[in-house]
């Protein structure tokens, strides 16, 4: 994949330097934005508006973001990246945001904050995970297999399942009942306290505070 070692990271001193790398998942275009696979996107770009920018076209197949997270002096530089590819190739924008802005990638990767929808958790409901299963979710899937670990972070939101197997993929395409959709409105807010709270005190802290509601 060509990334950098640590040697290397270390040599590049005019490289900018970032603690985090966190990617809302979705698909590009008017027509998706809103749906359950969007919800990914619309969390990092709260995060943008709560840090007074916005996402903004950049070279890596994404929109992005450079900011910082949390109240002095106990702030951490991050970027934030929404890929413009479609979900099932999210993984070509991760892998060159990583490469651009000099990520040390190991086969543990917390500082990789994934935020993605679940259909294994009820609407509305937001989890903290590291590493483990794909779950069946295309864009989980990509990322793997284009940073070679599954070891990062994930933030889960819940959009519940649809009625069989085969609806699946109209359910998370598909515009969203008003009732349900509020219920998602309120995730995504909670969704972006969790990522703060992953930047500044862990992903274990943050799996105590909010996995237990």
């Amino acid at each position: 994949m060509g990334f950098m070692s640590r040697g290397e990271r270390a040599e590049k001193k005019h490289a900018p330097t970032f603690d985090f790398l966190v990617v809302g998942l979705g698909n590009p275009g008017q027509q998706y934005a809103r749906t359950r696979h969007n919800v990914g996107e619309e969390v990092v770009a709260e995060l943008a508006k709560r840090c007074g920018t916005s996402l903004t076209s950049g070279r890596d197949s994404a929109v992005e973001a450079q900011v910082r997270l949390g109240s002095p002096p106990s702030t951490k530089r991050a970027i934030l990246a929404f890929p413009l590819t479609f979900m099932n190739e999210s993984g070509q924008a991760v892998a060159k945001l990583i490469r651009r802005h000099g990520f040390v990638l190991d086969k543990s990767f917390p500082e990789l904050i994934v935020i993605h929808d679940e259909l294994d958790l009820p609407p509305g409901t937001v989890r903290v995970k590291f590493g483990g299963g794909l779950g069946g979710h295309n864009g989980l899937r990509s990322i793997t297999s284009k940073i070679g670990t599954q070891d990062y972070t994930r933030v889960r939101i819940g959009v519940g399942k649809p009625s069989s197997k085969e609806h699946g993929a109209n359910h998370v395409l598909s515009r969203v009942p008003p009732a349900e959709r509020q219920v998602l409105d309120v995730a995504v807010q909670v969704a972006a306290d969790v990522v703060e709270k992953i930047v500044l005190d862990g992903v274990d802290a943050a799996m105590n505070r909010f996995n237990a509601t």
